[in-house]
């Protein structure tokens, strides 16, 4: 297994962070390269699966998860279903006061491609790291700007 756990602090309250995280449908807004949509369920709730397509040009893989603990404003950890992406991720929203919080994102990833991954893993894992530190910025943005329903 490999972790990655980054963070952002966010200018909004933790209820508002927590809407704009488990807003599904607009994590593209700010997630590089990568669309999501509820497959099973409700996406808010434990049993639900979502699909996440990372990729350009329509050149990518979809990582297909399940959400596995839904405790909202504060957590949702989803197990990843797919062949190449295994392992699980947790969301978290850590209130700091009335009007700013901070929002973590954690993978715990079994890699790929056996012996391969793992060696390749010390040279892919600052680049992933830095996509995602690039959309954690991009995402404190949306949450400080976010209201439901915009399209």
């Amino acid at each position: 297994m490999s972790d990655l756990v980054l963070s952002v602090d966010v200018a909004a309250p933790a209820g508002t962070t927590w809407l704009a995280l488990t807003d599904w449908a607009r994590q593209g807004e700010w997630m590089l390269g990568t669309q999501v949509r509820v497959i099973e369920g409700n996406g808010r709730s434990v049993g639900s699966k979502l699909a996440a397509f990372t990729g350009f040009g329509g050149i990518g893989f979809t990582d297909t998860m399940e959400i596995t603990t839904w405790e909202p404003p504060l957590r949702c950890t989803v197990r990843h279903l797919g062949s190449l992406v295994q392992g699980t991720g947790v969301f978290q929203v850590l209130s700091k006061g009335a009007g700013h919080c901070t929002f973590v994102w954690a993978e715990h990833l079994k890699l790929p491609f056996g012996l391969l991954g793992r060696a390749g893993w010390p040279l892919a894992r600052p680049a992933f790291a830095l996509g995602v530190r690039h959309s954690l910025r991009q995402f404190a943005r949306f949450a400080e700007n976010y209201s439901m329903g915009e399209q």
